[in-house]
Order: structure tokens, then C-alpha cells, then sequence
């Protein structure tokens, strides 16, 4: 995949292509970015980790420090397969989204070999109160993030994971469990920025410090991964317009910042 130095000025153009159709963007409203997060609480998020009841946040997972969202163990013994999520508290549709991550510390022992400097950012999630306790996974898009193992060996960030869904890639529909982007590998204990436009059902796009790594199309419900669901929330082939934005917790300890919000929603078409 071609990779290109990513700036404003093409996210706009994307937005600008996709709603030729459907209608115009309002320009006495510019689109302003919304701090999703306001350093001190996750008052506007939801915890929802599997084995767990909606709203409990076992073992303090999800905590703020520094203005830091933390994501710990250190309150866990056994990891037991208790991957975590933090939503946010409202669904979003059309959207540029901005974020910092960093992995830091040691990774939980016990947790799956998998999650070992591994997580993600979860969108056009289910809502998670429609999450069954035992259910491992949100139906979802993820945008995984990776670090570099320190062997040399090449480990992409910014890749696309499908919990319960399925995407278009390269013109066809694509039933991997996930797909590998062009970034660069980068270790831990650093920050790095990611960022995801979504275009609805359509164009979905995944920077990495500055850097265009990833597009596919037509998100939809569909494929495995996903255990005890409620089967009359998977409608498999339904396309995904919208849901929330969450935060993982898989066995690694991260650390999020700076996670803000653009609204991209294409403006009522001229009568």
C-alpha cells in the first residue's frame, strides 16, 4: 500500500468526496474538535470487562492519573480472560478521531501470549449495555495497537481487527481477522499518535503519525471471534453506520492522551 505524509488538508478532501452525493458540509459551522476525555475522571465512559457485570470496573483497570487514562493489572492475580473496554458514553457516526498511545510496564503473565505490547481502540462498537456478562468481545471495528518486540522483527501498528464484523478490502469483502497496515514498527515506552476518519458505512482510514497505513469500506456485522453474545444483536451483513468509540484492555498495561473528536456528519442535502 502506497504511504504518504498525512495532513488536514486530505482529511478534509476525503470528507469533501464522500459527501459530493450527500449533501454539503456548513460553512458557517467549521467542523471543531471535542476532547473526549477531560484528564481528571472517565465519568463520560462506560467499563464493561468480560466475567463482569456493565459499569464495574474490577480491579481498577480504567484509571486516571497525570491526565493519563491508565490502563493497569496491578489489582488482578489471575487474568482469567477478563479483557476490558471503556466506552465512551454516546455513539458517533461521521468522525475524525485523535489519540495518543503508549505501552508501558510489564505485561500480565497470566493474560493470553497474544496481548503481549498489544491493544486497541474499538469502533462502531455495540452499545456495551447490550453486552451479555459472559461475552468476551464487543461486536466491533478495532484498530489494533502493536509495539515492536525488540528482535528486529517487523510489527505493524495500526492495523484493523474485526470482533463479530466483517470489512471491503482491496475492492472485496474481506473475512481475515485481521489486517496488517504499512506503518512502522514502533518499541514501547513511547508515544505514538493514531487516528481513524470514518466515513459511516463507508471510507474508513487509519493514520499513524501522520502516516495514511490503512483503508477499507463497508463495515459489517459478520465473522466468528465473538462468544455469548445475544444472537438478536448479530445480525450478520448488516452494515455498520455508527456506534461507540472504546478503549482496550487486554493483558497489557497502556496508557492513552489527547483523545479528541471532529464531527464529520454531512450536512442536509440542498432541496
Amino acid at each position: 500500500m502506497m504511504k504518504h505524509r498525512f495532513s488536514r488538508t486530505l482529511a478534509m478532501a476525503l470528507f469533501a468526496g464522500f459527501i459530493s452525493c450527500a449533501g454539503t458540509v456548513k460553512k458557517d459551522t467549521p467542523p471543531k474538535w471535542i476532547s473526549l476525555f477531560n484528564g481528571k475522571d472517565i465519568n463520560d465512559w462506560i467499563v464493561k470487562i468480560h466475567h463482569h457485570e456493565v459499569g464495574d470496573n474490577f480491579g481498577n483497570t480504567f484509571r486516571v492519573e497525570d491526565s493519563i487514562i491508565k490502563v493497569r493489572y496491578d489489582q488482578y492475580g489471575d487474568f482469567n480472560e477478563q479483557f476490558g473496554h471503556l466506552y465512551y458514553k454516546q455513539p458517533f457516526s461521521h468522525y475524525h478521531l485523535k489519540f495518543e498511545y503508549r505501552f508501558v510496564g510489564k505485561w500480565c503473565p497470566t493474560a493470553p501470549e497474544y496481548t503481549l505490547l498489544n491493544s486497541g481502540v474499538m469502533f462502531h462498537s455495540q452499545d456495551p449495555r447490550t453486552m451479555p456478562k459472559e461475552q468476551d468481545w464487543p461486536i466491533s471495528i478495532e484498530m489494533q495497537l502493536l509495539a515492536g518486540l525488540g528482535n528486529g522483527q517487523r510489527r505493524p501498528t495500526g492495523n484493523m481487527c474485526s470482533p463479530g464484523t466483517n470489512v471491503v478490502y482491496k475492492g472485496k469483502l474481506d473475512e481475515t481477522h485481521c489486517i496488517e497496515s504499512s506503518s512502522h514498527t514502533y518499541e514501547g515506552e513511547q508515544w505514538v499518535r493514531g487516528e481513524l476518519i470514518v466515513l459511516g458505512d463507508s471510507l474508513i482510514t487509519h493514520i499513524i503519525n501522520g502516516d495514511t497505513v490503512l483503508q477499507y469500506s463497508k463495515p459489517q456485522i459478520g465473522g466468528g471471534v465473538v462468544h455469548d453474545y445475544n444472537p438478536a444483536i448479530k445480525i450478520d451483513g448488516k452494515l455498520l453506520s455508527e456506534g461507540y468509540i472504546a478503549l482496550q484492555s487486554e493483558g497489557q498495561p497502556v496508557d492513552f492522551r489527547h483523545i479528541e473528536i471532529m464531527d464529520l456528519t454531512p450536512a442536509p442535502a440542498k432541496k
